[in-house]
């Protein structure tokens, strides 16, 4: 079984983790001081993060190591904070690797 496989899941359903997100990201052309804002400007840089395609393990790097400063995976600090307080001890990577690979199965079965 692929390091990725789950139950329920065919081969062609999943997405793999890019471990090497940063390197993919959209922000990596940005100024890096554009994604450590305060207020209103949080909000341009969370659109940054909307088209990203990693923006999943990017926010799971962030909340997997309780990072507290600047915008990460589209959330901002005290967003991550939130979800830290709601579900201490969680594996982030885990529950956004299964959310997407749940995601495109689930859309198929709502067209069906």
């Amino acid at each position: 079984m692929a390091a990725h496989a789950r139950v329920g899941h065919s081969p062609a359903d999943l997405v793999l983790w890019n471990d090497d997100w940063a390197a993919a990201a959209l922000c990596r052309e940005a100024e890096p001081d554009a994604l450590f804002v305060r207020g209103a400007k949080q909000n341009k840089a969370k659109q940054l993060c909307g088209g990203c395609p990693v923006r999943a393990e990017c926010l799971a790097e962030a909340l997997d190591n309780q990072v507290e400063w600047g915008v990460w995976g589209g959330l901002t600090e005290r967003e991550r904070r939130a979800l830290l307080r709601q579900q201490p001890g969680t594996s982030w990577r885990a529950v956004l690797e299964s959310a997407r690979n749940d995601a495109p199965r689930i859309g198929r079965h709502l067209h069906a």
